[in-house]
């Protein structure tokens, strides 16, 4: 029991859930480079990964990521077929495109399915973990 003099002391830490990132691209390279990229983010983890259309579909079903990194040209599908599928979720998580065609038609199909982000594989990949930085106000309160 404490007496009137003593006093308690709480300390309350808020634990924050990590962003959770799904990879969908048909190269295991590229997938192994953003896993490597963003498993070291603080708060950051890629929680599943998929090759093909097709499975990364079934990933977001399954695993409800906050951000799903999509290919635009896979086998099997089209990444443009995907983001069609995604916006018609009730909770759609955060699409960004990752491109090794960033030509004008492309940004501006990907732009009409209401893609967050759009860039190009090879000189765009590092700005990642700045794009996931910055809204993680906005991917907290989508919880």
């Amino acid at each position: 029991m404490l007496a009137e003099h003593d006093s308690l002391e709480v300390t309350v830490t808020q634990t924050r859930r990590s962003i959770e990132v799904l990879i969908v691209d048909d190269s295991s390279l590229i997938r192994q480079r953003l896993i490597a990229l963003l498993n070291g983010l603080d708060g950051v983890e890629v929680t599943g990964e998929a090759e093909t259309a097709v499975h990364g579909l079934e990933s977001v079903h399954a695993l409800n990521p906050d951000v799903v990194t999509i290919d635009l040209t896979m086998p099997g599908g089209s990444g443009l077929k995907l983001l069609e599928e995604i916006r018609k979720l009730d909770k759609a998580p955060m699409t960004i495109v990752l491109t090794n065609y960033p030509y004008p038609e492309f940004r501006k199909r990907c732009a009409e399915l209401g893609v967050d982000f759009f860039l190009n594989k090879a000189s765009e990949i590092q700005r990642l973990p700045q794009i996931l930085e910055e809204n993680r106000a906005r991917l907290e309160n989508k919880r």
